[in-house]
């Protein structure tokens, strides 16, 4: 029996009568698939909430042709908006804790709530705003400093797909074939069709954004070349590369392909050269596919940032980053941190470092569980400071957290554009903030080829209304970075800092990366298991690049590094089939190393010093709060620093150099020996830690370490408040 690849239907409502309190009655769905869904759900969200309806609340039944067809009543409830969202989706797993992303299909619809008596009245309400937005004059903006107040912002969508075994990048099954082949449209025209309609809509400056991954244009041009998915992706990258081609008003590309890390990395938590190798591979590979220039512009995958990349990404050309915006909001001082809705813990004082703001805002009619500052969504140079005292500066761009996640839902229509970003509109004009030399520009981001924002009517159907609008509302403007940055640059006197983390999606993209520690206070974590065995393989190969760089097995092992820094193999913790993959690639690339390395070792021809993991504190911020059973408690004091240090020739000392106001310190590192792995690593790296002193203030601190043949490697200088 078949199971299902997509949804070809749904039946429901289109408006239901609410009562004045806001109550709605129970209704019926319907939805009909093109196979069997082993586990099918509807979501309904009102109000920012969520109910759910599975089990056997919905009851399936086979038709002709091998057609399912699926029936649920959704219970009555209140709300109070003006509309219910229903998200149909469908595991083609029966066993969703084994499923992985590819694993789930979705679609989405919603019902017009209406207060009794309202039916054909809003139907003609309706229709008259309709003709009256059709036939009016424009928007007229406000002026403020002298300068019509503009809001301006811009679209990144977001394409990959993991090798799904890294010791064989051309592993490839029915699966793959369907979760590839369901995205046809994705990998092919949808960006160059939404393009298409900011030219001939007139839209000087519009232009659009997007990042794809080495590995998914690796997997594409292998399924164009052996046929796979019935052939859909011969000549894939054809409208692509001709959309590469159209320029704005200034030059600029319309159809920017985004800096990006090949294998779709966690930057913040790899070494200074995988991070400059990815981004250069990733380079080369955009040329040679699409005929043109990557954006000097990067999206990090999972929009994860830490200061600490910036060295590396200054060396690799980038020269703008793109970053989640909530982390810059908590990065200044008074931010009105909004408790356990936020999702996050309160900042850590070390990163509250950029001055007060007066101009917060509680978005309305969309999900935002904390407040935004519009005068904070704008580029700006972000720093960091070495251990040398040397400052390390990009242009870093926001993506306004909440706007993005509702225009994932579908783009326009979804996300009510004029009145979300009106509100936003309205607090610039009322709190005076408008710089007409810096007015705002953020991203909307999202993955292009899944659930709301990777759907047919998001690059058409809605790119078109929202064009529509844009030709009537002079108060906003759709632009590319570039074109942005090249008419408002930001100025380089003006250094920020921004707190570490990534999209709201990886666990609301904690500043620990949290998504990426999974079960780190069990006896055994998945997570901790896999970084300790990369951090060995790391230094493994890094090791005889710098030594023996020659070596004919090298480049596979490059490789082999390479993919298993790929995040998704974190990301799915518990399910063997990931937690093996690291495990899996360091071995394969151990046995081919192996011998030279003890060759190279007992010669003592070393001449690298060791390789350390970006540390981690626990509690994440000590005398502050941490986590409890759904609410905060407060931390304890005591802190401990955590890192990973793996060197081939052993190691001699690892110490911890704390900077504070009473001068340099420094702490031995206790050897806990190697993880204790359960994944049958060949080789693993030395678990280390070290006591913080209580109530120290704000400090820096960072690991050195030396091995036994005198080389000595200083990590990256970081920041915490001891309270």
């Amino acid at each position: 029996m078949p199971l299902f690849t997509r949804f070809l239907g749904i039946e429901c409502p289109s408006r239901l009568e609410m009562a004045a309190d806001g109550a709605y009655p129970a209704f019926r769905v319907g939805f009909s698939a093109d196979g069997e869904i082993p586990f099918p759900q509807i979501i309904v969200r009102a109000s920012g909430r969520e109910t759910l309806v599975n089990g056997d609340a919905i009851v399936g039944s086979e038709e002709a042709g091998g057609r399912w067809h699926y029936q649920a009543t959704v219970p009555a409830g209140r709300a109070a908006g003006e509309r219910l969202e229903l998200q149909l989706e469908g595991c083609r797993r029966a066993e969703i804790q084994q499923a992985g992303g590819g694993d789930w299909i979705k679609t989405f619809t919603e019902v017009r709530l209406e207060r009794a008596g309202g039916g054909a009245a809003a139907e003609d309400a309706d229709r008259a705003a309709s003709e009256h937005r059709s036939t009016s004059a424009q928007v007229q903006p406000a002026m403020s400093n002298g300068a019509e107040v503009k809001l301006y912002f811009g679209i990144h969508k977001h394409m990959h797909q993991p090798y799904y075994d890294t010791t064989n990048p051309d592993d490839w099954d029915g699966e793959k074939d369907e979760i590839f082949g369901s995205r046809g449209g994705n990998y092919t025209d949808f960006v160059p069709a939404a393009v298409r309609q900011y030219i001939d809509g007139g839209l000087a400056h519009a232009g659009l954004s997007t990042s794809w991954s080495g590995t998914l244009i690796e997997q594409l041009e292998r399924s164009a070349e052996l046929g796979r998915c019935g052939g859909r992706f011969s000549g894939w990258n054809g409208a692509l590369r001709e959309m590469a081609a159209a320029k704005t008003r200034l030059g600029n590309p319309r159809l920017a392909f985004s800096a990006f890390g090949f294998y779709h990395p966690l930057m913040p938590l790899i070494p200074h050269r995988d991070i400059v190798r990815n981004l250069q591979r990733h380079r080369q590979l955009i040329e040679r596919v699409f005929g043109a220039e990557a954006s000097r512009v990067l999206f990090p995958p999972e929009t994860a940032f830490h200061v600490r990349m910036i060295p590396a990404l200054v060396e690799a050309g980038v020269e703008a980053v793109i970053y989640d915006s909530i982390h810059r909001f908590r990065a200044c001082q008074d931010y009105p941190y909004a408790g356990i809705e936020e999702g996050m813990l309160p900042p850590n004082p070390a990163d509250q470092v950029n001055p007060p703001v007066d101009d917060w805002l509680q978005l309305h009619n969309i999900w935002a569980a904390s407040k935004i500052s519009p005068s904070l969504l704008r580029p700006e140079y972000v720093g960091y400071e070495d251990a040398d005292g040397e400052l390390h500066k990009l242009i870093a761009i926001p993506a306004e957290r909440y706007i993005g996640n509702e225009d994932a839902r579908g783009g326009f229509g979804a996300l009510q554009y004029p009145d979300v970003l009106g509100q936003l509109y309205q607090r610039i004009v009322d709190t005076g903030s408008f710089d007409p030399e810096h007015p705002p520009f953020f991203l909307l981001h999202s993955d292009g080829d899944n659930h709301g924002g990777g759907a047919d009517s998001y690059y058409h159907h809605n790119t078109g209304q929202l064009v529509e609008w844009l030709q009537r509302d002079p108060r906003f403007e759709l632009t590319t970075a570039e074109d942005y940055l090249q008419r408002f640059p930001p100025d380089p006197n003006q250094v920020v800092h921004i707190e570490p983390g990534s999209w709201a999606g990886a666990d609301n993209g904690d500043p620990q990366f949290m998504k990426w520690f999974s079960r780190y206070d069990q006896p055994y974590s998945p997570d901790l298991n896999s970084w300790a065995v990369l951090t060995a393989f790391q230094d493994l190969v890094h090791t005889l690049e710098d030594s023996v760089p020659e070596h004919p097995a090298l480049a596979e092992a490059v490789r082999l590094l390479l993919t298993a820094e790929t995040s998704c193999y974190w990301y799915w913790t518990g399910q063997s089939a990931w937690d093996q993959q690291v495990t899996n690639a360091a071995n394969l690339g151990y046995s081919r190393l192996k011998a030279k390395l003890d060759a190279l070792v007992a010669a003592g021809r070393d001449r690298r010093g060791p390789t350390i993991f970006p540390p981690w504190i626990m509690p994440e911020n000590p005398g502050g709060k941490c986590w409890g059973q759904g609410c905060l408690l407060d931390a304890p004091r005591e802190a401990v620093v955590h890192s990973f240090v793996a060197d081939c020739s052993g190691l001699k000392r690892v110490e911890l150099v704390l900077r504070g106001e009473a001068g340099e310190q420094r702490l031995p590192m206790h050897d806990h020996g190697p993880y204790p792995s359960q994944t049958g690593a060949a080789l693993i790296a030395h678990d280390f830690t070290a006591q913080l002193p209580v109530g120290a203030g704000d400090i820096r601190y960072y690991i050195e370490a030396e091995d036994q043949c005198g080389n000595v490697t200083r990590g990256s200088l970081e920041r915490i408040h001891l309270a």
